[in-house]
């Protein structure tokens, strides 16, 4: 999301992210990884669980399309970084829009199960 935060915001939206950790692991997170939006905290899952988001298992590492996923990051020069509070949590990708509409949801099936960036925008007004 970081290399796309200005498609984004021409558009008038606005980019956030939501972690697992601590505010130290907030921190260094948003050290390494240089993000520039907002990074909130939810250590006790509580937004997770109400979007109804996944965890994975360690059979999960195993998938070939966390294989696929994982490669294409590691060419885009992407890298892990330090593992958090609950590395099997799984993610997803929101847009929401005025006056409590949700306008697209993704929720990730495995690690790497990103949501395009094209169906992000494209689901802007």
């Amino acid at each position: 999301m970081r290399e796309h935060q200005a498609d984004f915001e021409a558009r008038g939206a606005k980019v956030a992210a939501i972690g697992l950790g601590d505010a130290r692991y907030a921190a260094q997170f948003r050290e390494e990884t240089g993000i520039q939006f907002p990074l909130l905290i939810d250590a006790h899952r509580q937004a997770y669980r109400s979007v109804g988001l996944k965890s994975a298992n360690l059979l999960h590492l195993f998938r070939s399309d966390n294989g696929v996923a994982r490669k294409r990051a590691q060419k885009g020069g992407f890298r892990q970084h330090r593992t958090g509070k609950n590395p099997f949590q799984l993610g997803g990708s929101f847009v929401f829009g005025p006056g409590n509409l949700d306008r697209y949801a993704h929720i990730s099936q495995t690690f790497g199960d990103n949501a395009p960036v094209e169906a992000l925008l494209a689901a802007l007004p």
